[in-house]
């Protein structure tokens, strides 16, 4: 199945042009239609149903949707998506195949620039991690894909599953609606598992989704559920981490020119 979820990983400067030898789908469909975010899974085919341009555009781009600056409508105009993957295409070139139809049927053109925004630094506690490193040899590997699960629940928050730092700060971020940078210097693959309270006040209380599945909280830190404690007590006290407010640069897509009606397929 294929799923919209990158992570951000981009350099500065204006987007280049399409280039012949960029990765293209084989044949695509894009169409308007109403909101409704469906996909199927079917080896080979992007079939996605429903899905407003930004999210589109965060897969051609690899970031999140606040990451995108661009006209209002991005979010309000929906298209379907139905396209062949070329034999032999990674996972890895799905990006660019996406630019390249958004180039064609949008002709879009888009800059990079880095902002300030308020955001967090994920560091180490000043009595050490609490982390136990992976097992290279273990199913939980993060190297095998789908095995981080997520507890999603009226009043809970979880996290468990084998990560590295990095890997960790953005699924903070994304829970956080904010920029979380990774600056603990642990390097390796970890154990997480930890529990909390979700405070509407600090983060969305949505599940994580898209390419992760939400789970109930059965095994994990049921102290940081018993005891009430947020997403930045628990993972000071489970984990041996601490969430520190600062302002931070981000890397963000400003739309220089995107058409509303996009070409007859």
């Amino acid at each position: 199945m294929i799923v919209l979820i990158w992570t951000v990983g981009l350099a500065f400067g204006i987007m280049p042009l399409v280039a012949a030898e960029q990765p293209k789908f084989e044949v695509a469909s894009l169409k308007p239609d109403a909101c409704g975010m469906e996909n199927s899974a079917d080896p080979g085919i992007i079939a996605l149903k429903g899905y407003p341009l930004k999210i589109l555009l965060t897969a051609a781009f690899n970031v999140k949707k606040d990451q995108i600056f661009g006209p209002s409508w991005l979010d309000s105009d929906c298209f379907t998506v139905n396209a062949k993957i070329p034999e032999g295409a990674t996972k890895d070139q799905l990006p660019a195949m996406f630019e390249a139809l958004l180039v064609d049927r949008f002709k879009l053109a888009a800059h990079k620039e880095t902002r300030v925004r308020s955001g967090y630094a994920l560091v180490v506690d000043k009595n050490g991690p609490k982390l136990k490193e992976s097992d290279p040899k273990s199913p939980s590997d993060p190297r095998h894909a789908g095995l981080v699960k997520f507890g999603a629940g009226p009043g809970t928050g979880q996290i468990k599953g084998s990560l590295t730092m990095s890997k960790l700060a953005h699924f903070l971020s994304v829970r956080l609606d904010a920029p979380v940078e990774d600056l603990t210097g642990l390097t390796g693959a970890y154990d997480v598992d930890f529990s909390w309270v979700p405070d509407q006040a600090f983060e969305k209380v949505r599940p994580f989704s898209l390419n992760e599945n939400a789970t109930p909280v059965g095994s994990a830190d049921a102290d940081g559920l018993s005891a009430g404690k947020n997403i930045f007590s628990s993972i000071r006290d489970s984990l041996g981490l601490r969430l520190e407010s600062r302002k931070v640069q981000v890397e963000v897509v400003v739309i220089d020119n995107i058409e509303r009606r996009p070409t007859v397929n």
